[in-house]
């Protein structure tokens, strides 16, 4: 599919409904919403929109993504889940970073931020990817975490230890994410961790239609 039709699809499912009296108009808002999340930094993404005679705050724009609620697809039925954790830094504090990716289309289906790294919140995140998704007979690619084996035991899943090869794909979305939660220190300074957590399903939003 064309790069601009990616683009032009993403944009029609950006919902604009918590606007109320905001000047901007919407599509300039969809299109720097957009931008942002493909990877342009927020005081880039105002430059932007400072070429159309606009002139917003970061906090502007960051609000703008945090508010449009975005969220990637539910009812996918891959036949392989790639499931891993890693930590990411908010400000002076780490957090866990638990993510599933469907390896052979490379789409994120779910991820969750928590404080610490526990067997129970390990079988938590395997529950909700069993809510989300048709997953029951999928095969789950874990490394030797033992959280992440013994939520697979707890849920009665398929999985397989795998270190390379089709669990490349999580390690890809890992590294995007981390260099952005790093370079774009201006969007995770001084935020909360559930608002982190609604730019990282932004993120896997528009990860999956960009990919």
């Amino acid at each position: 599919m064309p790069e601009n039709d990616r683009l032009g699809g993403c944009l029609d499912e950006i919902d604009l409904e918590f606007v109320e009296r905001e000047a901007t108009p919407k599509l300039l808002m969809k299109l720097s919403i957009q931008l942002h999340l493909a990877g342009l930094s927020l005081s880039n993404t105002v430059l932007f929109i400072e070429v159309f005679g606009v002139d917003r705050a970061r906090s502007t724009v960051h609000n703008w993504v945090h508010k449009a609620d975005l969220q990637p697809e539910t009812g996918r039925s891959p036949d392989h889940v790639a499931v891993d954790e890693t930590v990411i830094q908010i400000d002076d504090q780490q957090y866990w970073l638990y993510a599933a990716v469907d390896p052979e289309s490379n789409e994120l289906l779910h991820t969750r931020l928590e404080t610490t790294r526990t067997n129970a919140l390990a079988e938590r995140f395997f529950g909700e990817i069993r809510q989300k998704h048709d997953v029951d007979d999928a095969v789950f690619l874990v490394d030797g975490a033992t959280p992440l084996k013994e939520a697979c035991h707890r849920h009665g899943l398929d999985f397989r230890y795998e270190r390379h090869g089709n669990r490349n794909s999580v390690e890809r979305v890992f590294r995007e994410i981390k260099r952005r939660t790093s370079s774009f220190s201006n969007c995770f300074s001084h935020v909360d961790p559930e608002t982190a957590a609604d730019w990282l399903r932004s993120f896997a939003f528009a990860w999956n239609r960009l990919i």
